[in-house]
């Protein structure tokens, strides 16, 4: 008897990642119509002509979804940057950089320097910082996140030391900022701040092949011509933008731009490009949900959304710490 030789067929249909782009944009619509009706503990029609709806809710939404976004990416190009899954703009202390920009600004009086301005110049200047100081240390990996970890506390640390000296009107506004909060989102804030989150995210999706060399190492990378230097710069400029971008808007968030990357990953084989652009698309809806739990659960109290996520981040940080180490990778 002859043995059936069976063919394999061939497949007419669109590929998975059609349906997935196709997919999204809908349901992200309609979740963000469910959220819009609710408010108080009750979910009603969404109505534009009222302020409730239009003024206070929209631009909150807004606001979550443009930050969640831009630390998510942010977060995704960090971890192939620094070869570390637990990368993350707040970790690492580019988000502390960013604030202390910000309210070197505030506390000082603006000193000709705008908000947005002041979070990239921040955020910048300490990734540089971060990355001179594990090459001159080699440091490594590990050295790294441990670098990241103290630049992050000194920042930190400045923060509360110009806030301690500055007056209690100025105290008391800061301290909610930096909790993480959305609940103050204006148009007028969104209009200054995304093209600068624009160009950052147009730029790190643009060194999304360079990220996935550096991955395999700089000699590897310098062998499949990629600039490992000239990458690192642009690749920490773009985490800048994105990070300083979503500080101004909303605070100090942390853990989402480790969260959301690792967790797309898991359900997500493709190039880093496509890796960024779908945690871009989950960080904005996750923040959103997030930021929607924080305001409902507890009503009437509105709890900031950097509170919820603080919650959420460390049991997440340590999983991916274990199951790095489990996996034999290197620390």
């Amino acid at each position: 008897m002859r043995a059936a030789i069976v063919l394999p067929r061939r497949s007419g249909g669109l590929p998975p990642q059609f349906w997935r782009w196709l997919c999204l944009p809908p349901l992200a619509a309609l979740l963000i119509w469910l959220i819009l009706g609710l408010g108080g503990g009750q979910w009603t029609v969404p109505d534009w002509q009222d302020p409730l709806v239009s003024r206070l809710r929209w631009p909150r939404i807004l606001n979550a979804l443009l930050v969640g976004s831009a630390l998510s990416l942010a977060g995704a190009g960090l971890q192939a940057l620094f070869r570390n899954p637990l990368a993350d703009p707040g970790l690492l202390g580019t988000s502390a950089g960013s604030a202390l920009g910000v309210v070197l600004v505030i506390a000082l009086g603006g000193l000709g320097v705008s908000v947005p301005l002041a979070a990239f110049v921040g955020g910048l200047a300490v990734t540089m910082l971060i990355l001179l100081l594990n090459q001159l240390l080699r440091g490594g990996q590990a050295g790294l996140l441990m670098i990241g970890v103290v630049i992050g506390a000194s920042c930190a640390a400045m923060v509360s030391l110009l806030l301690f000296l500055s007056d209690d009107l100025t105290l008391r506004g800061a301290s909610n900022w930096l909790a993480g909060s959305l609940a103050e989102s204006r148009f007028a804030d969104h209009q200054y701040v995304w093209p600068v989150m624009l160009v950052g995210a147009v730029l790190m999706l643009a060194l999304g092949r360079d990220l996935d060399c550096l991955l395999l190492g700089d000699e590897v990378a310098r062998s499949m011509g990629v600039r490992v230097g000239r990458t690192r710069v642009l690749a920490a400029m773009a985490a800048a933008m994105l990070t300083g971008g979503a500080v101004t808007l909303s605070g100090l968030i942390g853990f989402i731009g480790m969260m959301v990357p690792n967790a797309v990953a898991l359900c997500h084989q493709g190039s880093r490009r496509q890796l960024m652009l779908h945690a871009g698309w989950v960080g904005a809806l996750t923040l959103l949900l997030i930021d929607t739990l924080g305001r409902e659960v507890v009503y009437p109290v509105d709890l900031p959304a950097g509170v919820v996520a603080a919650f959420a981040g460390p049991p997440c940080f340590l999983w991916l710490f274990w199951r790095l180490h489990k996996g034999g990778g290197r620390g």
